[in-house]
């Protein structure tokens, strides 16, 4: 893997990820504190979030601020990144990261499991924009980065559901980045491909999974957690200062 890029524009900068614990987020954390970031993020995962922080702090890099929250309940939410806020000062960066992929199929969805994949992939995103736009606006700025999904453009079968709340993720993007554009701050969307992760790994990327993969990318080889993590670093950067309203997508190509 090649150097990753230094955006001196970073350091010092407060930034809040939801589902940080692992994953794609585990990767944004790491990324945005060795860009001396000061780091804040939820998950429900919490032995693997302490001990991220943990690392983190050993190598020398600013320490992660962890909280355990549900981010399915909004009002434990709104507290937690209103204590977090107080602790370290007003965020200048939201990655709305945290979502669920679990695989289902169209005569299998109740109302029940509707409502709880719009309340874990969904709703928390509107909401986490809504408790950091007071903060931007006292800065006059500040970069939202919400994570949507190929799948749905793709017509991946077997999550309709899923799909529907990432395609979502675009919507909610264009809908706040002419208001919040108006205070200085940026709304973008970064769209995935099939990163390695190590639940993709575990759960799905069998031979089968692995021929799809070659056939569909433009590019060979793997997407990988810090190929998004990258473009996260670049739009969260002032050196993206013109960027907003825009769906950036990292698969290397399958779309």
């Amino acid at each position: 893997m090649k150097k990753p890029a230094s955006y001196p524009s970073l350091d010092g900068k407060r930034v809040f990820i939801t589902g940080g614990g692992s994953g794609i987020g585990e990767d944004m954390v790491a990324s945005f504190a060795a860009q001396g970031a000061r780091v804040a993020f939820v998950d429900i995962m919490r032995e693997a979030s302490e001990a991220l922080c943990e690392r983190l702090a050993k190598a020398g890099l600013p320490r992660p601020e962890f909280r355990y929250c549900d981010i399915t309940d909004i009002g434990a939410l709104r507290q937690t990144m209103s204590e977090l806020a107080a602790k370290i000062g007003d965020f200048d960066v939201l990655v709305n990261n945290a979502a669920n992929d679990q695989r289902h199929q169209t005569e299998d969805v109740t109302p029940e499991f509707y409502d709880q994949r719009i309340a874990i992939n969904q709703r928390p995103m509107f909401f986490t924009c809504q408790a950091v736009l007071p903060g931007m606006q006292r800065r006059g700025a500040g970069s939202v980065i919400n994570v949507s999904s190929m799948s749905y453009h793709a017509m991946n079968g077997g999550y309709p559901v899923y799909c529907a709340t990432k395609a979502a993720v675009v919507g909610l993007t264009r809908g706040l980045a002419r208001d919040f554009g108006a205070h200085g701050i940026r709304v973008n969307t970064v769209t995935p491909g099939w990163v390695m992760t190590q639940r993709q790994i575990d759960l799905w990327v069998d031979e089968a999974g692995k021929a799809e993969i070659k056939r569909a990318q433009c590019l060979p080889g793997l997407l990988m957690p810090h190929d998004i993590s990258a473009m996260v670093l670049f739009l969260a950067a002032d050196d993206s200062a013109m960027c907003t309203g825009q769906d950036f997508v990292v698969d290397a190509g399958w779309i």
